[in-house]
């Protein structure tokens, strides 16, 4: 089984490094094959091909239509955190998102 590719986008890839490392640890206790990614918004596009999904910071309105934009050009669906996904520590709301998506 292949591995799904989930990009985190935000800002400058701190905050979203958190998230990945959770929702990878939440894949694995659920037996998901999942490889997931912190990525920051200037770069993100370049990482884009082969992904499944993104989910966006919600720090992040001003990047969003971009962000959406270039995800939907590779069928990539895109999904915005909730702002209090920092107390999502451990990553089963992020999982439910990416669950939810596909």
């Amino acid at each position: 089984m292949r591995s799904m590719k989930i990009l985190v986008v935000c800002g400058a890839g701190a905050s979203s490094t958190f998230v990945a490392a959770r929702l990878e640890r939440a894949a694995r206790a659920s037996g998901l094959a999942l490889a997931a990614s912190a990525q920051p918004l200037a770069s993100f596009a370049d990482t884009i091909r082969g992904a499944d999904a993104v989910l966006l910071g919600s720090h992040l309105p001003d990047g969003a239509d971009t962000v959406r934009a270039v995800a939907g050009g590779h069928g990539v669906p895109v999904a915005v955190l909730p702002s209090d996904i920092a107390r999502d520590r451990d990553g089963s709301r992020a999982l439910a998102l990416v669950q939810d998506m596909l």
